[in-house]
Formats: C-alpha cells, structure tokens, sequence
C-alpha cells in the first residue's frame, strides 16, 4: 500500500488505513507529478487548477520535496491535495516495459497501484507512454475478453461534434479481432462517457466499399459486420479520412500505426491553421481592426481545435481508468486530462467495456482470450 503524505494545506502525516481506504479515497485522482517535459511545475499547477475549479480530490505522485516546492508556489488552503513519496522516475527514453519492471516504485506505476487499491479513480500521467500502458496493463489488468488495450483519443468534428478514434498508437501491428474489439470499446466509450445512445462506428480504409483496404481492414471489415447486430454495434461500414471530421461517424477503428499518424497530423493541422489565422488578422490595419471584432470566434475555434482542451487519450480494456496526456502538456492540458480522468470514472467505463466485450463474446461463439 502507498504511502500517503499529510495534505498539501496541512501538516505532513502519514495517513491512516482507515483513511486511505475511505470515501475520501474513492473521489480522487492519481497524478504522476513526474510525467511529462514540463513537471514537476506545469502538473503541479494543473492539479491545483483542478482541484480550486473542479473540486477534485488529487494525489500527486513523485519526490516530496520537489513537488511539495512547487506547491508553495500557490495558494493551496483548502484544497485536497497530497503527495505520495517515491523517488523512481520513468525517463521518456526509457524502455516501457523494462523501466516499469526495474523502477518498482516509479511514479507511473504507482499511479496505477493507488487506482488497483482503491485510494484513487483514475490515474494519469503526462509521461513515457509506453510506460503508462505497460503500468496500466501490468498493475490494473485488461479486462476478461480484450487482447490488447488501446488509446482512443478525441479529435473535432463538424458542428461542433467530435469523434473518437482508436487505436491511436498503442499497438502498431493488428488482427481482425483486436479492431472488433476496439470498435467495441469505442463504442461504449461514447455511450458511457459522451451519452451518444446509439454511436455510429465506422472501420477507417481507402474507399468505402467492402472490398476497399488491405487484408487486415477487408477482414476485420467482415468481422464486425458478422457481429454488428448481436453485439449492439451500430456499425456503417468502411469510411475515409475525411469523414473522421464530418461529423458523420462518432467511433473509427483503425490500427495503432494509422492512428498515431492522423493523431500527429491533426495536432500538426490544427497549430499551422491556429498560426495562419492569426497572422492574416494582423497582417494590417484593416485585419488588425477587424481581428478585435472577430476574436470571441477566433478564441471559440482555438478552444476546439486545442490539444489542451481534451487534456488527454483512456487507455480502453484495462480494468481501471488510465488517462495519457500529450508529453508536452502544461497545466491547462493536465487540468482537463483530470476532467477526463473524473468523467471516465463516473461514468463505470471500464464496467461498460466489459459488458460489451462480454457480449461479444457469446456472439462469437467463445471466449476472446488474451495472449
């Protein structure tokens, strides 16, 4: 069991089994202080941010007295803040799973030891991403019927909507029935968390035919349709990359190699399109005059196209809430990862995946194992 320094506010204590195990426990959120190009000081302030404007309960995870010199940075009084100690840090040139299996007591793991012991609801951590999933798969578990965990990140779509896309990296080499599960988890990611009832999900390829894509889409492409209607999948068949900002499928299922790639690029797009807008509004007199006019717009699409605004991707199929925030997070990213981590909570997510994939399973006849 972790050992839980005094609050943030207060005196430095140990805190009693009573304590840890308590309800108190049960409404916070694990944060690896550690994690990221700009800890201790960016997540530190995240965390107070989350905690003054969300009411969130936080434990930061790392060295006490780094993290507790950039609390003293802010005014913390009443607030529920408190510092696990551990001097294992996971570097983010680290080998994933070698580091979580040496540094026993790495900030990551912990994260995820306090959310496997019920001290916390959710981990997160702005670290080594392969970490946090090694960690995650590790010390929560994947749940009885997934083969391999996923990240499934949220990018805008049309009308203010968005779409959910996964596997955003997590696993670079695929088969048929992991994007079957995949679709199914994103699924009950939307319903579970974005209350979509009934969420269109669409299986990313070249062209929107069946016949369109390469062995592993037009297989998978069978798959699911086979198991759509049994398994409660709203599936509408291959879609493009097009439609993955239309506003015309909430989920897209693709392997981690694609995702990754439309992750990067439209992180890419939406800064040079952020950059050009701006530089054209005071480009001169006229555009700078008129640029003081349009900015309530300007600031709403920023704050849709954002990175920091989604805060960051669930690790799906862990038995556990997981949450990954982008390396170079500061504090606002690290403020809404923790409003991600809390909805995902709320909302029993990984109870919900584990309803569909055991659903899936009698569909298919038999039991889908990992390996």
């Amino acid at each position: 069991m972790a050992h839980i320094l005094g609050r943030a506010s207060g005196m430095i204590g140990s805190a009693g089994e009573d304590e840890m195990a308590g309800e108190t426990g049960k409404t916070r959120i694990a944060l690896d202080a550690m994690g990221g190009d700009y800890a201790p000081g960016e997540v530190v302030a995240g965390a107070v941010q989350a905690a003054r404007e969300q009411g969130a309960g936080v434990l930061l995870v790392g060295p006490e007295e780094a993290i507790r010199a950039e609390l003293a940075r802010h005014d913390t009084a009443g607030l529920d803040l408190e510092i696990v100690h551990t001097d294992e840090v996971i570097g983010m040139d680290e080998h994933p799973a070698e580091a979580v299996r040496a540094k026993r007591r790495n900030s990551i793991t912990l994260c995820h030891e306090l959310v496997r012991d019920g001290q916390a609801v959710a981990a997160v951590s702005a670290g080594n991403s392969g970490a946090v999933l090694a960690a995650a798969i590790f010390t929560l578990r994947r749940i009885r019927g997934v083969d391999r965990p996923a990240f499934a990140g949220v990018v805008p779509a049309a009308g203010g909507g968005r779409t959910l896309v996964l596997d955003m990296g997590a696993n670079t080499d695929c088969k048929p029935p992991y994007l079957l599960q995949f679709a199914v988890m994103g699924a009950a990611y939307m319903r579970s968390v974005f209350g979509v009832a009934n969420p269109r999900v669409g299986l990313l390829s070249n062209g929107e035919e069946e016949t369109k894509g390469d062995q592993l889409t037009q297989a998978a492409h069978q798959l699911i349709k086979a198991a759509a209607p049994s398994a409660g999948l709203n599936f509408i068949g291959n879609v493009e990359g097009r439609d993955i900002n239309a506003g015309t499928v909430d989920v897209v299922v693709c392997d981690g190699f694609v995702g990754n790639v439309i992750l990067k690029l439209s992180e890419g797009l939406a800064r040079m399109l952020l950059d050009t807008i701006k530089k054209e509004l005071k480009a001169g007199p006229i555009t700078y005059a008129g640029a003081a006019l349009a900015k309530p717009a300007f600031d709403r699409v920023r704050k849709q196209l954002d990175y920091e605004e989604y805060g960051g991707v669930p690790v799906l199929g862990v038995n556990g809430v997981s949450i990954i925030s982008h390396g170079r997070s500061k504090a606002k990213a690290i403020k809404n990862a923790i409003r991600v981590a809390r909805q995902a909570a709320d909302a029993r997510l990984p109870e919900s995946i584990a309803q569909g994939v055991k659903g899936l399973a009698a569909v298919t006849g038999a039991v889908v194992t990992g390996e």
